[in-house]
Order: C-alpha cells, then structure tokens, then sequence
C-alpha cells in the first residue's frame, strides 16, 4: 500500500467522529445520568500518554482528558481539572465518575473487537 491519506482513510486508521455514551454515577446519595462523548483511542491519547510518561501529568487524568470531549471532538477536560490541580477549592473529579469515565472509554474502544 502507497501511504496516502485516501488509503489511510480506506484502511481505517482514523478514529472518527466520537461515539456518544450514557454514564451513570452516585454523588453521595443521588444518582446522576449525563451523556458522554469519547473520542476513540489515537493521536490525542497517544500524544497524552507521552506527556504522562515524561512526567507532565498524571496518566490516568490525562486518559480522562483526551477521551472526554464534546459532540464536535474538543476537550471537556484537561489533566489538571481531573486531578483538581486547575481549581484546588474544587478539588478533584469525583471517584465514582472517574471510573464510569474509564468504563466508557474502555467499551468504546472495545466496539467490534472479539474477546478471546
């Protein structure tokens, strides 16, 4: 294969449009629904996961950071609003959601993939 972007596209290795999700999450004693948009694992993960390996941020918050984003594929967060690090008197992302997050990141990139 002659490495062109009409054979890139072909080949599907670029990761789209976001794929929309419902999360649900307790804060406290009240359950929240919000729906999610998460980009597919690629360049922005992949750029993220170098920062963090270099020490720039946490991994997992900048997981978070460059999965979550809007129906249009911009950021929602970055490392430091995960880690509360942006806003200390806000502090950091709530426990139950952070891992709804990584729950949904997970099954969309996971879509089509056969388990073993």
């Amino acid at each position: 294969m002659k490495l062109t972007l009409d054979s890139l596209k072909e080949s599907g290795a670029f990761t789209g449009r976001p794929v929309e999700k419902e999360i649900t999450w307790k804060q406290g004693d009240t359950e929240l629904t919000a729906t999610v948009f998460i980009r597919p694992l690629g360049y922005h993960s992949t750029k993220s996961d170098l920062l963090a390996y270099n020490g720039k941020f946490d991994n997992v918050a900048g997981r978070i950071a460059a999965s979550v984003c809007d129906e249009m594929g911009h950021p929602v967060f970055t490392p430091a609003d995960i880690t509360g690090e942006a806003d200390p008197d806000r502090g950091a992302l709530d426990g139950d959601l952070t891992i709804k997050l990584l729950i949904a990141i997970q099954e969309v990139n996971d879509l089509g993939k056969t388990k073993s």
